[in-house]
């Protein structure tokens, strides 16, 4: 049993962020289930969206984020994002953050998808994760940051009054460990090891959102996915991220017979929004053709993607002949838990920042590089709350004395692989969903020994690891089933099109006595699901 201030659970850049406001006030612990680098944060090949140009502007990137996300935002909560991102983007460059500069000394901006103007930072080309992370790890200090590497999170404790205080954990060797603060912070990213096509670290793979959902917090839009364009296909599968900065440096997307898929779909063609672009892409191998971005317009490619360059000779992808092939895979989820503007959930003592949130930002489908930024915000909004707030230090900390007693579980009874889940999320809830599909997989989820008692036993975390699985892909699923219209990351075959019945409509989750609960946001509606 260990004690500390602060407990983050996860080590992107949010958790990063949040530990280097708190260390000169609090003791802090960072647990990560695999190494800190091990995470979606240091994968990130796309940059930090700022509007830093000279003809950008705050309402210009508001804009921008608006329309990519279909309108389903709190526009306060986007302004917001924008303004502080920007403060927090500029502090950085004057710390000496390693951003890309032109020849003259000037910062360098790209563009990407569905942003009007070049406001994107990035490091390295395309390593821009791996140099923020870096950054952000050099300025914590050994002596106020601790990490806890190779253990996972598989319980939120809460004392008798309901109140966050700890959290239960598992080594590899799966031996279990308790650790316990008057604060404890979900900062353990998105979903995306939930399909066979990503973009995603395979540790990613929705851990905090279960662990919440089990706790009793609320989570919202968990319909809303978004999948990358481009990722690279080989020998049938998805080997990893092309960047969004290739498109907007002037890359194609070209079918097997040459000709430009994106022609006559958008305006803005291969820089359209991510879920119109992928849909696209997804439609045209649906008809046996394979698609490529062409970069042969791309003048010094592998030394503006290096990252890129090398994914692609280490599969055998020639970089002269200028085709790389390309499919979907699963990227960003903007549903998550619930918090407020600064990470608070409805449980006392728990908070939620960077993509495991759903803050009211990214709508139905995030605009491109607004990610790193969330993280960098809200990680910079709730230590500043925390240490406004002050915080009962470890020392006078003796909630473990109080928690609740918790009834004998019973044994966990899982009889699939991760294998398996995958391949059916992809199928059933993928780039294009519709009711039968849906119905099904909800279906042979709930088909599953399995429930939402908090009390189940297991014996290893691989089992932790596929009942949280089948705890995010049933409310991915459900949330998918219940949504009746086509908006962003979350397309319906069977309903096309847009309906103002559910702009702004969210669908809230939430776990009550071992049930499934609905709510949907703005009608008032309650249903209980067994």
């Amino acid at each position: 049993m260990e004690k500390t201030d602060i407990l983050i659970v996860g080590s992107g850049v949010a958790a990063l962020q949040l530990a280097r406001q708190l260390q000169d006030h609090f003791y802090v612990m960072i647990i990560t289930k695999d190494k800190i680098i091990s995470g979606n944060s240091f994968l990130a090949q796309g940059g930090i969206a700022a509007p830093l140009g000279i003809k950008d502007s705050v309402l210009a990137h508001y804009t921008d984020t608006l329309e990519a996300g279909r309108y389903h935002q709190d526009e306060e909560s986007v302004t917001r994002l924008i303004v502080d991102g920007r403060r927090i983007v500029e502090s950085l460059v004057q710390e000496g953050a390693p951003f890309d500069r032109e020849a003259d000394g000037s910062l360098s901006l790209g563009i990407e998808g569905a942003h009007s103007q070049n406001r994107i930072l990035h490091s390295g080309g395309d390593q821009t994760g791996k140099f923020l992370v870096n950054h952000l790890v050099s300025t914590l200090s050994k002596d106020k940051v601790q990490f806890m590497e190779g253990e996972m999170v598989w319980e939120l404790v809460k004392d008798e009054k309901g109140h966050c205080c700890g959290v239960k954990t598992k080594d590899k060797t799966n031996a279990v460990r308790s650790y316990y603060a008057p604060h404890v912070v979900l900062a353990t990213g998105g979903v995306g090891g939930l399909y066979s096509a990503t973009s995603n670290h395979p540790a990613v793979t929705g851990d905090g959102m279960a662990l919440a959902f089990l706790a009793g917090a609320k989570l919202a839009d968990m319909e809303f996915i978004q999948f990358h364009p481009t990722l690279l296909w080989k020998d049938g599968k998805t080997c990893g991220l092309i960047s969004e900065a290739v498109r907007g440096e002037g890359a194609l997307l070209v079918n097997e017979r040459g000709e430009r898929i994106m022609d006559g779909v958008d305006p803005l063609l291969e820089l359209a929004s991510r879920h119109i672009v992928a849909e696209s892409i997804f439609k045209e191998r649906q008809m046996g053709r394979d698609v490529f971005l062409d970069i042969r317009r791309i003048r010094d490619f592998q030394q503006k993607f290096p990252s890129i360059s090398s994914l692609c000779r280490k599969h055998g992808i020639s970089m002269e002949e200028g085709l790389i092939p390309v499919s979907p895979g699963c990227h960003f989820i903007m549903g998550g838990v619930v918090t407020d503007h600064v990470g608070r959930t409805n449980i006392p003592g728990l908070y939620a920042i960077g993509e495991v949130a759903c803050t009211g930002i990214h709508g139905a489908n995030r605009l491109a590089s607004n990610s790193l930024l969330e993280g960098l915000v809200f990680g910079e909004r709730l230590g500043n709350y925390l240490i406004q707030k002050g915080v009962t230090h470890a020392s006078s900390f003796f909630h473990p004395c109080t928690e609740s007693v918790k009834d004998v579980g019973k044994a966990a009874v899982i009889s699939f692989q991760s294998s398996e889940i995958k391949g059916k999320m992809m199928n059933h809830v993928g780039i294009i969903r519709g009711e039968k599909g849906l119905t099904a997989q909800l279906n042979w989820l709930r088909a599953q020994p399995l429930t939402f008692h908090e009390h189940i036993e297991f014996n290893s975390r691989d089992e932790i690891h596929l009942y949280f699985m089948w705890i995010v892909s049933l409310l991915v699923t459900q949330s998918a089933l219940l949504r009746t219209e086509s908006r962003g990351g979350h397309i319906r075959s069977d309903y096309p099109l847009e309906e103002d019945d559910w702009l702004k409509r969210n669908v809230i989750l939430l776990n009550q006595d071992g049930r499934l609960k609905v709510e949907f946001h703005e009608q008032n509606e309650t249903k209980i699901y067994a």
